[in-house]
């Protein structure tokens, strides 16, 4: 695990996902959120293939402003005839530059402004993508939190 920035190419991933319009105020509504999806996946019997990712499509920085979040769990296989309350999809490859970070998630600022210094440095560009993979979320000892942070880049 790196606790400094690097990029990385991230392999297309298949997921079952929730898409919603939210705002950073309402994330904490949302954590039950990837305990239904996971309970969909067991109820049709799709191999869940690793942890929870929730993924930011236009948030940037402001606190207030509404962007769109994707709660997804990736899983071994994709049903084309599903009818049910959440959505598949197939990434493709995500350029991004990668960081873990350990400890309480109210320390995540801190990381993502590392993150931002260094594609500053690189003179990279931003996607308006960013990823969060809960490598371990621990509610009742958030310092042993693990959380991959995968910034996407042009």
């Amino acid at each position: 695990m790196s606790t400094t920035p690097q990029v990385k190419e991230i392999k297309p991933v298949s997921f079952l996902y929730y898409r919603t319009e939210t705002s950073v105020n309402e994330l904490i509504n949302l954590l039950p959120v990837s305990q239904e999806i996971i309970q969909e996946a067991v109820q049709y019997k799709l191999p869940i293939m690793g942890a929870v990712h929730w993924h930011y499509f236009g948030f940037d920085g402001d606190l207030t402003k509404a962007f769109t979040l994707e709660v997804a769990v990736p899983v071994g296989k994709v049903i084309n005839d599903y009818d049910g309350k959440f959505h598949f999809k197939r990434t493709q490859p995500f350029k991004c530059v990668c960081m873990t970070h350990e400890g309480s998630w109210q320390e995540l600022p801190k990381s993502y402004g590392s993150i931002m210094k260094f594609i500053s440095d690189k003179k990279f560009m931003p996607s308006s993508a960013i990823r969060e993979v809960y490598v371990n979320a621990d509610f009742e000892n958030p310092e042993a939190n693990v959380t991959e942070i995968q910034f996407g880049i042009q």
